[in-house]
């Protein structure tokens, strides 16, 4: 076990973070601006701009606030400062990160504008800024680890190697009592039965049938055409996946061979069933699926690309590796662990698996990934339908 320890940040509410950000989150694209601002006063602070917030309803506004609470509770996060354009929803962020017993303050544009919001949040954030820079990370073991996965730009030696390396990895730290989620709906067609059988329960596995199929019936509505150059992409097709499902029993591969996912979580949505696999009805988009898994919780991610995905997460550090030599040597800079030895027999899946195991704990003592390197920042938030 000595050998999964890390160092991490633990927040008030006990969870264990890898990660320190103090954030600047709008509740609006209006706020977008003044949280921008706030960022470039405080160094050291990040801000999330994002689209949405204005006229949402029903489960589609429930997703926004779900995902905005999460994210400021993340335990990668030590403080968070909320802005939009009026103070109610503004609190209702605020109240809800609040309970996780981190430092968190409000601040609506009404009635005072951009340069009086800027400043008086700019002061709370140097002041949120100071205070994290003096926490310390401390000895945490696997069991209070969450980690998520998703795959992207996958083509055929993703499937047969670099999915598999996460599955392994999964296998191993599952009976150990880290808690791992995967998603992606839409791209599970064809090995849905597949999937659903990998439940720990038949009723586990039936909710998971009826998310698939509601996700099925939204595309068949709004479709136009088949799938094609959309899912599969257009980069998976020039990859050699020729069919969705291709890609979709290379995407299970993920989940190793023996774990079993215990509970199938809303988008956003936290596990609340102790250690164990979950899965996450999100969308198959990068940036999407990756935004809603760190809203969830999850601390560090686990992204195997073939032809080459570049994306990354504000909060959540989001480890690449492939198996494809041409995308390991043409997208270096943003591949962490190059597994493309084990299509060459140079190294055993068990081999690969330990090694992302031990990138993955230098990861959570503090390494910078690729994505974070270069600036990678992607905060996607889901959309369900139109706006009011």
């Amino acid at each position: 076990m000595a050998r999964y320890d890390f160092y991490g940040y633990r927040r008030a509410n006990g969870r264990i973070g890898t990660r320190n950000h103090v954030i600047i989150l709008p509740l609006d694209d209006l706020a977008n601006a003044a949280c921008e601002a706030v960022a470039n006063n405080i160094k050291g602070t990040l801000a999330l701009p994002h689209a949405y917030g204005r006229l949402q309803f029903g489960e589609d506004l429930e997703l926004h606030f779900r995902t905005l609470i999460g994210t400021g509770s993340n335990p990668n996060v030590a403080a968070a400062v909320v802005i939009g354009i009026e103070p109610g929803w503004t609190g209702r962020v605020v109240e809800g990160i609040a309970k996780t017993g981190k430092p968190v303050a409000g601040f609506a544009i009404e009635e005072r504008g951009d340069i009086d919001t800027i400043a008086a949040a700019s002061r709370k954030a140097r002041e949120f800024l100071q205070a994290a820079s003096e926490h310390q990370r401390q000895l945490s073991s696997l069991n209070e680890l969450w980690i998520s996965t998703k795959c992207g730009e996958s083509d055929t030696t993703s499937g047969l190697a670099s999915c598999p390396t996460v599955g392994n990895v999964i296998d191993k730290v599952d009976p150990l009592g880290a808690t791992t989620c995967f998603g992606e709906t839409s791209e599970i067609t064809g090995a849905e039965d597949v999937c659903a059988s990998r439940a720990a329960t038949k009723e586990v596995g039936d909710k998971f049938m009826r998310a698939f199929a509601a996700y099925q019936e939204m595309i068949d509505r709004h479709k136009t055409s088949d799938l094609s150059e959309s899912q599969p992409t257009k980069g998976n097709i020039a990859g050699g996946l020729t069919t969705i499902e291709e890609k979709a029993f290379g995407n299970l591969a993920k989940i190793g061979r023996k774990t079993k996912y215990i509970e199938v979580l809303k988008p956003a949505e936290s596990p609340s069933k102790g250690s164990g696999l979950y899965y996450m009805d999100t969308s198959s988009a990068a940036a999407e699926c990756v935004t809603l898994q760190a809203a969830a919780g999850f601390v560090v991610h686990l992204f195997p690309t073939g032809q080459g995905n570049v994306i990354g997460n504000p909060i959540e550090p989001v480890i690449k590796l492939t198996a494809n030599p041409k995308t390991a040597r043409t997208m270096s800079e943003h591949i962490d662990l190059d597994v493309s030895g084990i299509l060459k027999r140079e190294m055993t899946l068990d081999e690969a698996g330990d090694r992302l195991i031990d990138l993955m704990i230098r990861t959570c003592n503090g390494r910078l990934t690729c994505a974070e390197t270069l600036g990678h920042r992607e905060f996607v938030m889901t959309k369900l339908y139109p706006s009011a």
